[in-house]
């Protein structure tokens, strides 16, 4: 589908000329356009691929030898390859604009057949999980071709407790296009819809978020009530998409006997909910070492004796307030790639001169950013909202990290590829790391120095103390809500909750702060998804220490480890860094990163 690139000029406020060309995606390399002829042509072979893999091997696989087996990997892993394309292309068309309807009909339309063609493969993981242990390990023996998939057959096999008959598992595959992804497809198309008025303005709610990080503190408080006033509105429907689809995990969470609402999540991460359990005690033991004390010096800085929520993102008094243009923000960006190592910069070119970046915020686009790793035959695509504020560019070197990672991942292959989500920020929390200590090192004076590392230590709170604080949010919600129907003001309770203990005394919580649990689509979409953001900030710190310490070989195996995908536990990625993620005092070497730059802070007041 042939795409334009959008002038920042038709953006959605005023000043966006100033940001210069932003790109838009050009989906080509996947399909020339809906109606492609190719389309047609996979869908065709899915269907038949599908029933063929059924009919050559459900209730064969234990009578399988080495050669058997891994030929039935790689067909299953070509079929997961071409679904993958189809939705890949639906889904990157649909977010660029949610409110239309045609693509929201051709998205459905594509997962719906998929799922059917696909029922007749869910045979697949139950009956490998009923292979004999013995019998798999001599066949892994007998092919190191086969073995290369152990991985994957170990994370498919971490389930074999907690799946159902064959039945209730084909019934659970076909229902799920009703099921949580039509309540995700609700939330998106609503929160898409969704417009705020602010001093006499109506924007999108990516526009109205932004306003919260605006120097005017008027301005702040104005889109603080206009989002308020929004979200208070739709509550109701947000409350009963989140009791739906909480319900129903506590549902399929109790037929197959996982013991908490999180333990499907750590199994997916491949990661011990000891480990998890030790991050979430380490950065709640930190909450006063970290967010109250910084947030008490920003209300110094600020001239206030408390901070309003709508100060939490405010920049300083001092910060420059000019925006940055694309142009800008990939030199600054690509520069500090390069400076770690040339191959990053290279990795990194394609996503802007080939068209696999989005960045002007259009109506009706999907708000926040992500990169969608596609398929392995093809490229990784880039979303984003850019307006230019230096927190922008930070999260352009974020996504384009995860970009690079799953660019390097690729050669792993389709069931590989795909890095456990712990592992997974792993590359974009560095990509951040490394824009941040060039703009640190390039700093013109102690002013620009201090609003630097302010900067970075509130992204360090929204990432590790926010995120926590929603971890805790999510596991009081799914307890909750194994008790009964929660109202709109019980999710408002929760919600309130955590955030006296994770922010701390310097703030007041304005009425309507209660509801802003509501836009947050991590809850919907990935239930438990928002520790990986703590784990890999936490990982980050202690990998740049190793880095900073001078290792020679650190690049190689820093390289080794994006390239290595879902193919190693976290443990054995580590290892070569002399790191170890189930160790306590791991934690606790990340978060000393987080107060030395408050440390610092400190000491300028002085």
């Amino acid at each position: 589908m042939p795409t334009p690139v959008y002038d920042a000029d038709s953006g959605t406020r005023a000043g966006h000329n100033e940001l210069g060309r932003l790109p838009e995606w050009n989906l080509t390399d996947l399909y020339e356009s809906p109606d492609a002829p190719e389309i047609k042509r996979d869908m065709d072979w899915l269907e038949t691929a599908c029933t063929d893999f059924a009919r050559d091997y459900q209730g064969q696989l234990a009578t399988l030898d080495a050669h058997g087996l891994l030929d039935a990997v790689l067909r299953y892993e070509r079929i997961e390859q071409i679904a993958g394309r189809i939705m890949s292309y639906a889904g990157l068309r649909y977010y660029q604009i949610t409110t239309d309807g045609e693509r929201a009909k051709f998205m459905s339309d594509c997962q719906d057949r998929i799922t059917t063609y696909t029922t007749s493969l869910v045979f697949w993981g139950l009956e490998f999980n009923r292979l004999e242990d013995d019998h798999l390990n001599s066949l892994l023996g007998q092919s190191q071709d086969l073995h290369r998939y152990k991985p994957v057959f170990d994370r498919m096999r971490a389930m074999k407790p907690y799946q159902l008959s064959d039945e209730l598992e084909k019934f659970l595959h076909d229902q799920s296009s009703v099921g949580a992804s039509a309540w995700n497809k609700l939330f998106d198309e609503t929160i898409a819809g969704l417009e705020f008025e602010v001093n006499g303005e109506t924007l999108s709610i990516e526009g109205t978020l932004n306003l919260l990080t605006e120097q005017d503190r008027s301005q702040r408080e104005a889109a603080f009530h206009g989002l308020a006033t929004v979200f208070g509105a739709n509550t109701r429907t947000f409350a009963r998409i989140h009791n739906t689809l909480a319900k129903e995990k506590e549902i399929e969470d109790r037929w197959r006997g996982l013991p908490t609402p999180q333990t499907g999540r750590h199994l997916a991460n491949h990661v011990e909910p000891e480990v998890v359990e030790a991050l979430r005690n380490a950065v709640v033991a930190a909450y006063p070492r970290l967010s109250h004390r910084y947030y008490r010096l920003k209300a110094k800085w600020l001239g206030l004796d408390r901070l309003e929520v709508w100060d939490r993102n405010a920049p300083l008094p001092t910060k420059d307030d000019r925006l940055v243009t694309w142009d800008e923000a990939e030199r600054t960006v690509t520069e500090a790639y390069a400076a770690f190592d040339p191959r990053m910069a290279d990795l990194a070119g394609p996503f802007f001169a080939k068209g696999w970046i989005d960045a002007a915020v259009k109506p009706g686009k999907a708000p926040g950013a992500f990169a969608h790793p596609t398929v392995t035959d093809a490229h990784p695509y880039v979303m984003l909202n850019y307006l230019g504020k230096p927190r922008d560019v930070m999260t352009l070197a974020h996504e384009l990290g995860h970009g690079v990672h799953q660019v390097l991942a690729a050669g792993q292959g389709e069931l590989l590829c795909s890095t456990p989500l712990t592992l997974a920020e792993t590359a974009s929390v560095f990509g951040e790391m490394l824009t941040f200590r060039k703009l640190l090192a390039e700093a013109p004076d102690p002013k620009a120095r201090k609003a630097l590392l302010a900067g970075k230590v509130e992204d360090m709170i929204n990432t590790v103390v926010r995120q926590i604080a929603f971890y805790d949010f999510e596991s009081k919600l799914h307890e909750a809500r194994r008790h009964g129907e929660l109202t709109p003001d019980d999710i408002n309770a929760l919600w309130m909750s955590i955030q006296a203990q994770s922010l701390g005394d310097a703030f007041d919580f304005a009425p309507g702060y209660e509801t802003f649990w509501a836009y947050i689509p991590h809850f919907i979409h990935s239930p438990f998804y928002v520790y990986a953001y703590a784990f890999g900030d936490g990982l980050v710190n202690a990998l740049y220490a190793v880095y900073e310490e001078g290792d020679p070989t650190f690049r190689d195996k820093y390289f080794d480890m994006l390239k290595a995908g879902g193919s190693k536990h976290h443990k054995d990625l580590l290892a070569p860094f002399g790191l170890d993620a189930s160790d306590p005092k791991f934690w606790d070497k990340g978060l000393s990163m987080i107060e030395g730059f408050i440390d610092e802070l400190e000491a300028m007041e002085a």
